[in-house]
Order: C-alpha cells, then sequence, then structure tokens
C-alpha cells in the first residue's frame, strides 16, 4: 500500500489525523487568545501603575516583565495541550534561571532597590540629599542607580543598593529649615546686650520667619567663653544664604559693639619653690 493510500485510510485519519488536528487547532487558539489577554493583563498593570504615580522607566519595565511571564505561560499551555513534556521545559528555565540570578546577584540588587526607592519614594528629583556615602542634587533617579550633582557641579552615579543600605538624609524634604549656630562672648560682656544685638539683627533679615519664633538663648557657660544658641526659622531654600549672612552680621555687629568674640584661654599660674639652703 503506498502512503497516500494509507493517509487516506479511516482508522488513520479517526486515530491520528482527526485529534492532531484539533489539537493544533485547540493550541493555535490557546497561543492567540491567550497573546491577546496578556496583552490587555499587561496594558492594565502599566495603567495601575502609572495613576500610582510610579516612574515611567519603571512601569515600562515591570510592564514587559508582566508581558513576558505571560507569554511564558500560554506557550506552555499550548505545548503542554500539544502532548509535548513540559515538566523537563520547566525544569531546564529553572536552572537556567538560577544561574542568571546567581550571574546577576549584585545587578538584581540594586534592581530591587531601585524598584523600592521609586515606590516609597524617600527623595524626588530636585531634591537635595545625604545619602550613599555622598551628598548632592538629585538628577535622575534609574532603576539600578542614581545620578547626582554635588555642590562643586560633579557628577555621581551611585549603586541604588548602595543608596538603599543606608541612612537617607533630604534636607529638602520639608518646606522649612532650622540654622543653628552657636556665637561665644567673653565673661566681661554683658550677655542681654549681646542677646539684643543678635534679635535685632533676626529681626531685620525679612527671610527669617516669624513663626516658629527665632531662639536665643544662653547654651552652656565654657571654658573660655559664653556661648549662646541662636536657631531660627527659614524657609528651606533660603538656608545657606541666610545662615552666611547671620555669621557676617553678627560678627560685624559684636565688632561695632564691643562685644568680644574670645579665643580659647587658659589662666596658668606660677608658684616658685625654693629650695632650704
Amino acid at each position: 500500500m503506498d502512503p497516500i493510500t494509507a493517509l487516506t485510510q479511516p482508522g488513520f485519519v479517526n486515530l491520528y489525523l482527526i485529534p492532531w488536528t484539533i489539537r493544533l487547532v485547540t493550541a493555535a487558539a490557546i497561543w492567540f487568545v491567550g497573546k491577546w489577554i496578556a496583552g490587555r493583563i499587561t496594558a492594565l498593570a502599566r495603567t495601575v501603575m502609572t495613576k500610582a504615580s510610579l516612574d515611567a522607566t519603571l512601569v515600562q519595565f515591570l510592564g514587559n516583565i508582566i508581558h513576558v511571564v505571560l507569554l511564558v505561560v500560554i506557550v506552555i499551555a499550548a505545548l503542554d495541550h500539544l502532548g509535548v513534556p513540559t515538566t523537563s521545559m520547566l525544569a531546564v528555565f529553572g536552572a537556567a534561571g538560577l544561574a542568571v540570578a546567581l550571574a546577576l546577584r549584585d545587578s538584581l540588587g540594586n534592581f530591587a532597590a531601585g524598584v523600592m526607592l521609586v515606590v516609597l519614594r524617600p527623595f524626588k528629583v530636585g531634591d537635595f540629599i545625604e545619602a550613599g556615602g555622598v551628598s548632592g542634587v538629585v538628577e535622575q533617579i534609574h532603576i539600578f542607580s542614581t545620578v547626582m550633582r554635588t555642590p562643586d557641579n560633579r557628577g555621581i552615579t551611585v549603586p541604588n543598593g548602595q543608596i538603599a543600605r543606608g541612612t537617607i538624609i533630604n534636607f529638602s524634604a520639608k518646606p522649612t529649615r532650622r540654622i543653628d549656630l552657636v556665637f561665644a562672648i567673653s565673661y566681661g560682656d554683658d550677655i542681654a546686650k549681646a542677646k539684643a544685638i543678635v534679635e535685632r539683627i533676626l529681626g531685620e533679615d525679612e527671610r527669617i520667619l516669624a513663626d516658629p519664633a527665632p531662639l536665643v538663648a544662653v547654651a552652656e557657660l565654657g571654658e573660655s567663653s559664653v556661648n549662646l544658641n541662636v536657631r531660627p526659622w527659614v524657609k528651606t531654600e533660603d538656608f545657606w544664604p541666610v545662615r552666611a549672612a547671620l555669621l557676617e552680621n553678627v560678627k560685624t555687629a559684636f565688632d561695632r559693639e564691643g562685644v568680644r568674640i574670645p579665643y580659647p584661654q587658659r589662666d596658668v599660674h606660677l608658684h616658685e619653690i625654693r629650695s632650704a639652703a
């Protein structure tokens, strides 16, 4: 019997041709319908993440991961319907995934840290922060690293894992900041006069906030001076200009009013000891 005749026999058609045709059609349906559903789920996930104000880069990256995972699941379901042994394939994929995870351990750690930084938002672009051992203005937040600009205009790229593992100080987090200064006067000067001079200078600077009210008080009686705590509140963007102006203005006013800022000094008493002749 020639092959063409064999293929047309009722037994072959019923046992092989029709069942495999149904399997192929069903597998194709699983693929196309599953692919459409995966696209809809991915689009929905991206919409939800965008409405949650996640970073655009993170939304795109996570959307791609969701789409690829769904496609893998669909392919496995289609192959399993065709009778392909998917268990061994899953074992191979698992071993390959473990090897890749071990090889990219540091990169995956930085990625996880980047996701946390974007979701938790301890800082944003434009904030001045101290993190990962450096200080600077945040210029870009990537998935694996954060780009910062230092006060002397150097660009620094810090791995996100290094930032997430340490303490993050965000100097721009609040709209106002307190300036902490200490001015020393000599023990022979009038404390009330020195406080009045400082309070007058604080009142003349419009950048200093009235609420909370600035504090001028004796901090301690030091070894060589009486130390005054000066703590005014300013807008965050005015912190450094006001601090520099206060240092200069208080020093100038103290010199003009005869209030001395003493140097560290000690009283040394000498005693002459005469030996018996």
